[in-house]
């Protein structure tokens, strides 16, 4: 099962190529898809590993947590590689709800905001309008907002993804990202008052202990339309840092300014992605409470909050025999076995200064004096974990307990050919970069409104997602058999139905 697994990845990370996505096959050279992370998905270097491994030689021949040869023999570490098997896959992926094949793309986002989510914004947003003028004074221009006009506003704002405009407020404009057939919809004045009192949750209960109480019962509800109750994921999924707010061309041409502003961000998101189809089916928002130590910059060298990440995103996998890949952050040891107990499997890039190498044997982590050949491999195995060391232009590192060390793979360059290598790294290659074309896709429905306040900043990153996931429903469907949209064409019709229900006004 594991075999033919990896030999449908092969072959998916040539089609993948083909078609231009950046590529995370090693060389891994991979690109950021994340602006204001340095973690999982960034740049992973040649270099990198190198350079911790000639520090780990200065002092006690390996990263901190590593053990000495002695050690790594007492503890089962072992250079004799045995076969392994992963149970099989028995649930089928896809969606679990059968859509007829006249629903329309109002039909697939509605199974991620229902009407009554949108009536719950309706009443919160006038609760809050209400208590806001006792506080501050009449608002002589506000009527209270309707649910069809809260569907029309959200229109508005997902409509700055499918054009590509950075104000939403260019609607109205006479300039480039004007848009007439739309701002007839809605007067801009109209739009705005929704804009300033705009609530999922009006006021903190007794029960509020975080910062993001105010959108946590829309992030609930997301949370279990994005489980189970919609859709089944394959058995291999992604733990990864998504894009948040910008397309990937951004990340290349933003200047240093935009860079710094970037970096304010008060809080960081980790999903779980199926990587069969593109699916998000759990999000993981952790807010930077303060400045200094706890920033979000400290947060790349920690790997315990990693960790309880992972086990946030993989709560519901247990007994499934899934397989899960992961970014050096969230890689260690300590965390595969925990989730080899609950029957789910692991395959991870390493890094001396990223990953937690607790229990891990120094001589694997340490770059060898004589040259190395490219495709050159080296093995070592505890249990029915293995890790690995590969050379390919740098040496990378990798921990798996789902892949078989005796298993062979090959990675396919271009100008290269064919690099041997062990199977395990060849399915991590093809399935990030599976994960990498899908999040090309998915920054088509960037939301470009951006507000100030963090809670907002989330909501519509997680529209953005709730859209993405729709499409990949409605791609599913028997619908698309009838009407073939694009993700472009699914987005405008998106956005013209919200807007649909809006009122003249």
């Amino acid at each position: 099962m594991v075999q033919n697994q990896a030999q449908k990845v092969s072959t998916g990370c040539t089609e993948v190529k083909g078609h231009g996505a950046r590529s995370y096959s090693p060389e891994l050279e991979v690109d950021s898809t994340s602006g204001d992370s340095n973690s999982d998905n960034c740049c992973l270097e040649a270099g990198d590993d190198q350079r911790a491994g000639e520090t780990g030689n200065c002092q006690n021949g390996g990263p901190p947590g590593s053990i000495s040869t002695t050690q790594a023999e007492e503890d089962g570490w072992s250079d004799t590689l045995q076969d392994i098997t992963v149970a099989p896959y028995n649930d089928t992926y896809g969606p679990i709800q059968r859509m007829p094949a006249t629903a329309t793309c109002m039909d697939f986002f509605q199974l991620f905001v229902p009407d009554n989510a949108i009536q719950n914004m309706v009443t919160q947003t006038n609760m809050y309008a209400k208590k806001y003028q006792e506080r501050f004074g009449s608002d002589e221009g506000w009527r209270n907002v309707t649910a069809a006009e809260m569907k029309a506003f959200l229109g508005f704002v997902t409509s700055t993804s499918v054009h590509r405009c950075e104000s939403v407020l260019s609607i109205w404009s006479s300039g480039f990202f004007s848009n007439r057939s739309i701002a007839l919809k809605m007067s801009q004045a109209r739009f705005e008052k929704i804009l300033k009192y705009f609530h999922i949750v009006a006021f903190r209960s007794s029960h509020s202990s975080h910062g993001l109480y105010k959108i946590q019962p829309f992030l609930d509800s997301l949370q279990q339309s994005f489980g189970c109750s919609t859709f089944r994921p394959s058995q291999t999924q992604v733990l990864h840092e998504p894009l948040i707010d910008e397309d990937p061309v951004f990340i290349t041409t933003c200047t240093e300014r935009e860079l710094r502003k970037r970096r304010k961000r008060k809080f960081s998101l980790w999903v779980r992605q199926c990587t069969s189809t593109g699916f998000i089916c759990q999000i993981y928002v952790h807010l930077k409470e303060g400045q200094g130590p706890d920033g979000l910059a400290t947060l790349k060298i920690k790997p315990q909050l990693h960790s309880m990440v992972a086990k946030q995103l993989c709560q519901n996998l247990s007994g499934r025999n899934s397989i899960i890949f992961t970014g050096p952050s969230i890689t260690s040891l300590n965390l595969y076995q925990e989730f080899e107990k609950q029957e789910i499997y692991c395959c991870g890039l390493l890094s001396t200064r990223k990953s937690d190498c607790t229990g891990l044997p120094q001589s694997m982590l340490v770059n060898p004096e004589s040259p190395q050949q490219r495709g050159q491999s080296r093995s070592m195995m505890r249990g029915n974990t293995s890790l690995i060391s590969w050379y390919n232009k740098g040496h990378f590192r990798f921990l798996t307990n789902a892949y078989s060390p005796t298993k062979k793979g090959v990675i396919i360059k271009r100008k290269s050919g064919e690099i041997p290598c062990p199977l395990a790294v060849e399915a991590f290659a093809a399935h990030l970069s599976y994960i990498c074309k899908y999040d090309d896709k998915y920054s088509k429905y960037f939301i470009f409104h951006k507000p100030n306040k963090t809670w907002q900043q989330v909501f519509w990153l997680t529209i953005s997602m709730a859209i993405n996931n729709a499409y990949i429903m409605y791609k599913m469907s028997d619908a698309y058999q009838i009407k073939r949209y694009s993700r472009a064409q699914f987005g405008e019709r998106l956005v013209f139905r919200l807007q649909r229900e809006g009122l003249m006004i």
